[in-house]
């Protein structure tokens, strides 16, 4: 796989950040994209800016940790041609409390945008992968998900699992190329809500957070979306199961 060139992909967490900055990237390499948000109308901006580089591409808003949103992105993008699998860039920081504030709503809010949306995405995208032979699935990883970070403790556990349910696909599914992918530290909305969050564990996540700014090491989205697209460019198949860390590259 040297080029996604006229291939689609299904991308989450679109409206924003780094997933905004991918749907872009991905734009300008000729792929077609079906991408996917809560914020309708960020998300229609976002697919209007795509469409200026001549590529195919459309915009379901809702809760992809929802069967039905993530069964109409992948049925939309299999129908605008040549389906080729999905980038799962969505995430919910809910930073602050300590792990026992959290409620039942937000706790499942941060485990659904990981978790839940992966295997949704999962089950409705690789049996069409596999019918073909090939595919790619991205996985948004993070170095939270190998230690304890006072004050995301939902994050750290859904990252977690989200990352094994990587490797998981990988073991069960090896025609489909599944990759684990850690951005960086990027300067993202999540960024700004941690460096100003309250809670029980807030104040040694705020100090961790801008340390990171005040040092110079926040990463732009721009930065990190061109990375994994050069990445997904240069043939990633061997990497397989794997953590792929920016810093690595």
């Amino acid at each position: 796989m040297t080029s996604l060139r006229n291939k689609t992909l299904v991308l989450t967490g679109a409206s924003r950040g780094i997933g905004k900055a991918l749907a872009l990237e991905l734009a300008t390499q000729g792929v077609n994209l079906v991408i996917g948000a809560r914020s309708d109308a960020k998300l229609l901006k976002v697919r209007d800016e795509c469409r200026q580089f001549g590529i195919k591409a459309e915009c379901i808003s809702g809760d992809v940790s929802s069967s039905n949103v993530a069964q109409e992105l992948v049925h939309v993008a299999n129908e605008l041609g040549d389906f080729y699998g999905f980038i799962h860039a969505a995430g919910v920081l809910a930073p602050g409390p300590s792990i026992w504030e959290l409620n039942k709503t937000r706790f499942h809010e941060v485990m659904d945008a990981s978790v839940s949306a992966a295997h949704q995405l999962i089950r409705h995208a690789v049996p069409l992968m596999l019918w073909r032979g090939e595919g790619l699935a991205v996985f948004f990883g993070s170095g939270a998900a190998d230690r304890p970070q006072p004050g995301i403790g939902a994050y750290c556990a859904a990252k977690a699992a989200e990352e094994h349910l990587a490797r998981q696909l990988a073991a069960e599914a090896p025609p489909v190329t599944s990759i684990i992918w850690r951005p960086g530290v990027v300067e993202t909305r999540m960024q700004s809500e941690a460096r100003n969050c309250k809670g029980g564990s807030a104040r040694p996540l705020r100090k961790t957070f801008k340390s990171w700014k005040d040092a110079g090491l926040l990463l732009t989205p721009e930065q990190s979306a061109q990375a994994l697209v050069e990445f997904l460019t240069n043939d990633p198949r061997a990497h397989n199961g794997e953590i792929v860390d920016i810093r690595d590259l």
